[in-house]
């Protein structure tokens, strides 16, 4: 299976910052292990491209972010110091949302080992998020002629405020967001289709919703694209989550992302979205989890595809 993985391209924080950027590299480097991809399939992205962002974002927004201009509101609003290394690591995130969305469309299933950005608006960003790689996918392989409808299955913890608002109008695509009620953030948008969970919801409650959630939207979307954010932070584990879902409730709702989007020939491209357990290993385990299904997934259709002997 071909993974996109741009922890290459560093994000300098200061020291004690809570975001936990190294979950990126350990998530790398366990794919790496893990006899997902074949010698060629684990690659660097492009970055996107000017036009590519502007499919989502304002051209103002755009500028403040390449030269350094985003006021000290603004850049408390993302969560992260601006820098030259900041910008390039977003194009890259964003590029690898794209092209796996592109490889997914030829071959079924692929992923990114870094998006889900769902907090940046189209003339701002927030919450660690400074571009959003769903809603420039779904735009530009649109506008390309490449899919006539896209649906985005939101499973981070947040809602994807972002997401919801840019996307908004756009009858083109779907965006289903599951998360918490009470939960970041605490103004929420309107997506086409939103369930909002209680503190404390456990792997049924979850599983229940989604599963509801999913069918309803797939069968409304009719799309011939899914990008399904795969955050881990409704684990229990979480610090910034408020649910109780397990490590197997999260495989299985891998199980159900993947096996609802695939019983309707639904190509999926993956992207990792938020996770802030306190052990970091925990988050990177339930994001291998979600990769390794995937690939599991995409050998077995290819078993089932070769011709008898």
């Amino acid at each position: 299976m071909k993974v996109f993985y741009s922890d290459k391209f560093v994000l300098p924080l200061p020291e004690g910052h809570r975001f936990p950027m190294q979950k990126y590299s350990m998530l790398r480097e366990r794919v790496e292990q893990g006899d997902i991809c074949k010698p060629g399939e684990l690659r660097v992205p492009h970055a996107a491209t000017d036009l590519e962002i502007l499919s989502a974002h304002k051209p103002s927004y755009l500028r403040k972010v390449v030269t350094g201009a985003l006021t000290m509101k603004e850049t408390r609003r993302i969560g992260f110091p601006w820098s030259e290394m900041m910008v390039e690591r977003s194009r890259r995130s964003s590029g690898g949302t794209l092209d796996a969305c592109r490889t997914a469309l030829e071959e079924g299933l692929a992923a990114n080992l870094a998006g889900g950005t769902h907090h940046a608006f189209a003339g701002c960003g927030e919450g660690f998020c400074v571009l959003n790689d769903s809603a420039i996918a779904a735009r530009t392989l649109r506008d390309e002629g490449l899919v006539e409808k896209v649906v985005v299955l939101d499973t981070d913890v947040h809602q994807g405020n972002g997401s919801a608002a840019i996307l908004q109008e756009d009858l083109s695509i779907f965006t289903f967001s599951v998360h918490g009620a009470k939960n970041y953030p605490f103004r929420k948008e309107s997506s086409d289709l939103d369930i909002a969970l209680q503190d404390g919801a456990d792997d049924g409650v979850f599983l229940e919703a989604l599963a509801k959630g999913l069918e309803q939207a797939l069968d409304h979307a009719r799309a011939s694209l899914a990008i399904f954010l795969a955050g881990a932070d409704p684990f229990v584990g979480d610090h910034l989550g408020r649910l109780s879902v397990s490590k197997e409730g999260l495989a299985e709702r891998d199980r159900l992302v993947f096996g609802s989007c695939r019983e309707r020939d639904i190509p999926v491209a993956v992207t990792m979205a938020g996770g802030y357990a306190r052990e970091v290993s925990d988050t990177v385990d339930i994001h291998f989890q979600t990769i390794q299904r995937a690939a599991t997934l995409l050998q077995s259709e290819a078993h089932k595809k070769e011709p008898l002997a």
